[in-house]
């Protein structure tokens, strides 16, 4: 492959664009890789298009070694399928549907599923045909509410989704660990610093959910780590450690007039003024927090929840939604509506709606908390006793500090990161829902179970250039670049010339070159747009051209050298292996 830039689709920009929120998305535009068509859509420009490919590549290819097979499905997809799953509803306002001609609904497929399961149940019939490994990498459609970070949140996007279908749980299993292993080579040979984490399913259903997320600062995805042990999930996904139920020890409860104290600030800052059951100690933790959320399910009538939370947490709406999915959770503010739920003063203690608690409101455990009245809170309000909660839910924002639910021990670090793959164990949901039945060995009907396995490849080309920048633009890894090697034509005469024979020598020895053969371009425009662009090595054909000698960049180190230019292309050849 030998591009010449006086003949390549490709404009750089010197200034950040105004839109670009994170640095690989600035990077991808200012570099000339991709191009904003629409909201939360993108075309992919020669430059882009190389690196997507070669991404594409690395993943087709551990997939194939893996022993998965390829297949391709139509983007556009038929209602029945998905209403049969019950996830044309689920996905609610998340898709994009539309009505053909005919009056026929259908939808932009979200995910694939349902006709990989279709598929298996009209070829396969008999135990002989299992085990079965499947995939695909096509286009994927979701109607983001807000799209964001350029390729990290878009309504269309490349993926790869392949399934594993398998008659027996230790088939399941083993499936899913040769999935998980082909999935840390292909994040290693994009050069993707990675971190495997524990997860929730969502609306994909299914169990032994584990997301592979990318480090960055920028990324949506808040995850944990503990200092003593190996332990690592999403904070979606952290369990509470919960104390053991308590003796109850309080006095009983007591109601106290507590003027002005809508906050828990306030409501601590009053109760050790006045010295609220005897104590001038208390603090947010001691307080009972007690938050009303509407809860919006997929065909069906909102309801409001309660949900009890210490008052020195708040309630993270992220790892809600990520428990009630595929329901969702939105802040509830029509008090007026309610008389009942005296905002600011609300109490778990004879509540008139679903009320469920954070698992540290143990039982036995007593709280200052609202007495559902106005002005007005409650002492020694006791979990068991005085309240009795609809069960528990992980609601509560997770901290840096916290305990480690896995050993105890150790404490909890957070990092933000890219989700850049995630696997599933789904079982038997989507065969079930389809009653997709085989001839087992002993002639009885067997039903398989499934695994999901799925990469965002195009949200690793934003991963990828989100970890691999400087201060000069992007910095490419060998085995994702547009280009193995830059040369540059400093634009002499004769300079150009010498550029086109090095770069068409490489091209037939199999060394990927893009060659800056601009004319009326400076050199200085030239160096800034190989530093812009990020291709591992660049070689200069400037002013000791005559002497015989080029030189010799490399984009990750910054180092430099001179070489004779009889033996530049040998040197290239070798490192490119």
């Amino acid at each position: 492959m030998l591009l010449r830039m006086s003949r390549l689709l490709l404009k750089t920009l010197r200034e950040d664009p105004a839109d670009a929120e994170v640095p690989s998305h600035r990077l991808l535009l200012r570099a000339g890789f991709i191009r904003r068509a629409a909201p939360g859509g993108y075309t992919w420009l020669p430059l882009g298009k190389l690196v997507l490919d070669r991404v594409t590549d690395v993943v087709r290819e551990e997939m194939t070694a893996a022993g998965g097979q390829e297949v391709s499905f139509p983007a556009l997809l038929p209602r029945e399928p998905y209403e049969i799953t019950g996830r044309w509803t689920e996905y609610g306002d998340d898709i994009f549907t539309l009505r053909d001609r005919r009056g026929a609904d259908h939808l932009l497929a979200p995910t694939h599923e349902e006709m990989f399961t279709l598929l298996v149940q009209d070829l396969t019939g008999s135990y002989r045909d299992f085990p079965l490994l499947l995939f695909q990498i096509q286009t994927k459609f979701r109607d983001e509410a807000r799209p964001r970070g350029g390729l990290l949140r878009g309504r269309e996007f490349l993926m790869k989704d392949a399934y594993s279908f398998d008659l027996s749980e230790a088939g399941l299993t083993e499936a899913y660990e040769r999935m998980r292993a082909a999935y840390q080579r292909i994040f290693v040979r994009l050069g993707l610093d990675h971190t495997i984490v524990s997860a929730v399913s969502g609306a994909m259903g299914g169990s032994a959910s584990e997301e592979f997320l990318a480090a960055a600062e920028v990324g949506e995805d808040t995850f944990v780590g503990c200092t003593a042990c190996d332990y690592a999930a999403n904070t979606e996904a952290v369990v509470t450690p919960a104390p053991a139920a308590q003796p109850v020890t309080a006095p009983e409860l007591q109601v106290h007039d507590t003027p002005e104290t809508p906050t828990i600030a306030s409501l601590v800052e009053f109760a050790n003024a006045r010295a609220l059951a005897g104590r001038t100690d208390w603090t947010a933790a001691d307080t009972l927090k007690n938050v009303v959320v509407t809860v919006h399910r997929p065909g069906a009538e909102a309801e409001l929840l309660a949900i009890g939370v210490p008052g020195d947490r708040e309630v993270d709406l992220k790892r809600l939604n990520a428990v009630l999915a595929p329901a969702t959770a939105t802040l509830f503010d029509d008090f007026e509506s309610r008389p009942d739920l005296v905002k600011g003063y609300i109490g778990p203690q004879g509540i008139k709606i679903r009320y469920r608690v954070d698992p540290r409101v143990a039982p036995g455990t007593a709280w200052l908390t609202g007495a559902n009245e106005p002005g007005r809170h409650a002492t020694n309000v006791v979990a068991g006793r005085d309240f009795a909660p609809d069960g528990t839910i992980e609601a509560a924002d997770v901290r840096a500090g916290d305990p480690c639910p896995a050993c105890g021990s150790g404490a909890l670090t957070i990092r933000r990161g890219i989700e850049i793959g995630h696997i599933f164990q789904l079982g038997r949901r989507y065969t079930n829902a389809f009653a997709v039945d085989v001839l087992g060995a002993d002639g009885k009907p067997q039903r398989p179970l499934m695994g999901c396995y799925g990469i965002g490849i195009s949200r690793a080309v934003a991963a990828i250039a989100e970890q691999h920048h400087d201060e000069r633009g992007l910095v490419w890894p060998a085995s994702v670049a547009p280009a193995d090697v830059h040369i540059v034509a400093a634009g002499r005469d004769g300079q150009v010339e010498a550029a086109l024979q090095l770069g068409a020598t490489l091209d037939r020895a199999g060394v990927r070159v893009l060659v800056d053969d601009r004319p009326q371009v400076s050199a200085g425009v030239k160096f800034t747009d190989a530093e812009l662009i990020g291709i591992p090595r660049t070689v200069v054909v400037g002013r000791r051209l005559a002497e015989g000698y080029v030189e010799l960049r490399d984009r990750h180190g910054g180092t430099r050298q001179e070489v004779p230019l009889v033996d530049v292309a040998g040197v290239i050849t070798t490192e490119v292996g």
